[in-house]
């Protein structure tokens, strides 16, 4: 597992650090979008620093993708298919006002073939509802 977060980080010409490889792990293991503080909040040994400059690096590569949400940066793994100049998560991000948990919901995405005199480097969808899991306790 470690090696294959190792080639990982390197096929997206990252340096596969200790912290990087246990940041990308941990939000490998995720279903939802994750703040800083959460991610934080794993980690409780490491410096806050050093993890937000890890998703800092990991953004600008095209490893993970940032979504706002309200006063909040979230993050996310990427596709294989992101890169240090596109990313192609054009889907959209949906936040749960009971969960309070932000997912992507790739079914419903922008299309990424459509033909364009410009170039779109990236898409942010959001939506704000009760996501499949809260309607059906609410029932």
């Amino acid at each position: 597992m470690k090696k294959d977060i190792e080639n990982k980080l390197m096929n997206k010409n990252t340096k596969p650090t200790s912290m990087r490889i246990l940041v990308y792990d941990f939000l490998s293991s995720q279903e939802a979008a994750l703040s800083l503080s959460e991610i934080e909040n794993h980690f409780e040994n490491a410096d806050r620093t050093t993890i937000y400059r890890t998703l800092k690096t990991f953004e600008e590569k095209g490893i993970v993708h940032s979504i706002q949400e309200n006063a909040t940066t979230k993050y996310k793994l990427c596709h294989d298919g992101c890169d240090e100049h596109t990313h192609k998560d054009w889907h959209l991000h949906f936040y749960c006002k009971i969960c309070k948990q932000t997912t992507c919901k790739e079914d419903i995405s922008f299309p990424e073939n459509i033909q364009t005199q410009f170039r779109i480097d990236e898409i942010r969808l959001f939506a704000k509802g009760i996501c499949e899991n809260c309607l059906e306790s609410l029932q």
